[in-house]
């Protein structure tokens, strides 16, 4: 059996979990994720767990929130006053909006808090600032 390196094109059943052993993400009952190894399709700690596997093999990678999606950044929470908003939108805490960004960009934001006057949007990722945990079953290997 051949060891997966970079460029090799995989096929992967996942399970990602939180330290507290939340489930944010798992390829249960859906189709193997399928990346080229090394393209950046995937998390960089994730890229770099599957080096050395072979097809069959599965393990338990714990992967730092550097090698993830990085730390919360305080620069990207935005307010924007409330006659800023659309009045169709109606946002409500929880929600995710899509938004332009400065340079004609698509920026993905949750609303996190809704006062008289503001309201307050996140665009950091929804994993950042978290240190992650990946069981991962490599299915398929090609070269």
């Amino acid at each position: 059996m051949t060891e997966v390196k970079k460029g090799d094109n995989v096929k992967v059943h996942y399970e990602g979990t939180l330290t507290d052993g939340t489930v944010f993400d798992s390829s249960e009952g859906k189709a193997p994720l399928e990346f080229v190894v090394g393209s950046g399709q995937v998390i960089q700690g994730f890229d770099e767990a599957m080096i050395g596997m072979t097809a069959g093999e599965s393990k338990v990678v714990e992967i730092p929130v550097e090698k993830a999606y990085g730390e919360r950044k305080d620069e990207l929470m935005m307010v924007v006053p409330v006659e800023q908003v659309p009045p169709d939108l109606n946002p409500e805490v929880g929600m995710r909006l899509e938004m332009g960004g400065t340079n004609g960009e698509v920026v993905r934001v949750v609303v996190v808090h809704i006062d008289d006057k503001d309201v307050t949007l996140d665009a950091n990722p929804p994993l950042a600032g978290e240190d992650l945990i990946f069981s991962i079953e490599l299915v398929y290997s090609a070269t």
